[in-house]
């Protein structure tokens, strides 16, 4: 006889659902208040936001986001840091405090602010979530974000949002601080009796705070960790990092769901796909420089500015004769983006290529050219004036070169050998660059590798621009666009600021 399984559904009926199961349940809206401004982000935005918001907040912030981790790939402190990435967070993802208004946290504008804050991490964390590699790279940067955010933020609104969250501490009273007065002070060697007086202690789990017992900074006894109000950073801290890793987790777990959408996948996609180099255009005015204009006669002479991928196109160009169909496209691009006229890049071109006659370059290369700026074409082609130049996220991640071909990133698709003779062979020679480009190449920083190479070339005028503050830090962020790099070098080695020639563009590309 066949028990039954009384746990078992049966077929002719509906099944039904535990109520508490709600993980797939509709988002129901929910007005969202903005207190403070820092976010430990438990809660989930559930307003409805436009497609354009959605990328802008996310791109706005993955800027951010990437320029903080070049700092801890470049090794700064943690004051080089926050100097640096300053003006970058006020442009880019500005959080004002409550007291910088007389209306407070209710102010209009501080809304805005804390609003795009909360959606563009929530979005990042989609993008961010899909596989292990990108969950701790994101928390890690976030967790640095909000390190610096906590330290930046005045006394008084870091007390109250300390207050406000829910972490399960205990506040120590008045007459339990007077009991062990003298145990905390025998026990935190560096505590002083000011900090007694402080009414903001609270007590929380020893193992939540071994940094703080290993540092002789906090008093334990019966299992709890006394924690004066100076050494809260580290327990909030945690609780940002604990936060932080269990939504990536349930995040991850979601992800399949949002494969029904078809709008925001390619988004995410791409998204994730940037966080190392931010995928970047340059604007209109970025095509100007100041002084003659570029002439086909003068790329040989302002090829010392260009980066290791141009100027690895322009030598094998000089050498070969010719290049084939993506090294020509790449480095087209590359010279349309620093103002050569399509004549002039024809005739360019047509000098270039000596082995061939002016009726076989008339009919197997002018339409190309001619093509990628906009002249010929389709009417979307026409009225896009033809194709941008490839940033350096294009370059890494499309059309790898194959046997005879020289586009690319050579830190990338050269061998270190092959790339370390192409660096002395245009002048670098000094070991302990050629050493971290080696070590940023093997741990896939190519980017890195690029900037660290410009400023090894750039050391002197580095140091003069940021000594006579003639360059904003905005205008020193990393470089992540060809053009960029040859437009901050023209501009450095000319003695000219950056408002004299505008540098990288306000827009990224999707």
């Amino acid at each position: 006889m066949i028990r039954h399984d009384t746990n078992r559904i049966d077929t002719k009926r509906r099944a039904t659902i535990d109520h508490k199961k709600k993980q797939f349940a509709s988002a129901q809206y929910t007005h969202q208040e903005y207190p403070h401004r820092l976010n430990i982000y438990q809660v989930p935005p559930t307003a409805e936001i436009g497609l354009e918001e959605f990328e802008r907040w996310a791109i706005d912030r993955l800027r951010v986001l990437a320029e903080l981790e070049a700092c801890t790939f470049r090794n700064r402190t943690p004051a080089e840091t926050l100097d640096h990435i300053k003006p970058l967070l006020d442009k880019w993802l500005r959080l004002d405090s409550n007291s910088s208004s007389a209306q407070g946290c209710t102010d209009p504008r501080l809304h805005d602010q804390r609003r795009k804050d909360h959606y563009s991490h929530f979005i990042l964390r989609l993008a961010f979530s899909s596989t292990e590699d990108l969950r701790r790279r994101f928390a890690r940067v976030e967790e640095l974000l909000f390190r610096l955010r906590f330290q930046a933020e005045n006394a008084q609104e870091r007390q109250d949002f300390v207050a406000s969250l829910s972490f399960g501490w205990e506040t120590v009273e008045e007459h339990e601080k007077r009991a062990f007065a003298q145990e905390f002070l025998n026990a935190t060697p560096n505590l002083k009796k000011s900090d007694l007086e402080d009414g903001s202690w609270v007590k929380v789990d020893f193992h939540t705070v071994p940094e703080l017992i290993e540092g002789r900074r906090v008093f334990v006894k019966a299992g709890k960790a006394y924690v004066p109000s100076k050494e809260q950073k580290s327990i909030v801290l945690a609780g940002f990092h604990d936060r932080l890793e269990q939504g990536l987790e349930l995040t991850a777990r979601a992800l399949p769901r949002l494969d029904e959408d078809e709008r925001l996948s390619p988004i995410l996609d791409h998204l994730s796909k940037n966080f190392g180099t931010p995928d970047s255009s340059l604007a209109d005015s970025d095509t100007t420089l100041p002084g003659a204009p570029i002439t086909a006669s003068s790329v040989d002479h302002i090829s010392q500015h260009f980066p290791l991928c141009m100027r690895n196109l322009h030598i094998n160009l000089r050498k070969n004769k010719h290049l084939k169909h993506f090294g020509r496209l790449q480095y087209t691009l590359f010279l349309k983006g620093l103002g050569l006229t399509m004549e002039d890049c024809l005739i360019f071109w047509r000098q270039s290529f000596k082995l061939i006659t002016d009726d076989t370059f008339n009919k197997e290369y002018r339409y190309n050219i001619r093509h990628a700026y906009g002249d010929v074409g389709g009417d979307a082609i026409r009225r896009g004036r033809g194709y941008s130049p490839f940033s350096c996220q294009k370059i890494l991640t499309e059309h790898p070169p194959g046997s005879g071909e020289s586009h690319g990133c050579p830190y990338r698709h050269f061998s270190v050998d092959n790339l370390f003779s192409l660096l002395q062979n245009i002048g670098v020679s000094d070991w302990e660059v050629l050493r971290g480009v080696k070590d940023d190449v093997e741990k896939k920083r190519y980017h890195i590798a690029c900037n660290r190479v410009f400023e090894w070339a750039h050391t002197s005028e580095l140091q003069q621009a940021k000594a006579d503050n003639s360059w904003k830090a905005t205008g020193l962020d990393t470089i992540v666009h060809p053009n960029t790099y040859f437009k901050r070098s023209y501009l450095l080695k000319s003695g000219l600021n950056c408002e004299t020639g505008p540098m990288q563009g306000d827009h990224m590309e999707m």
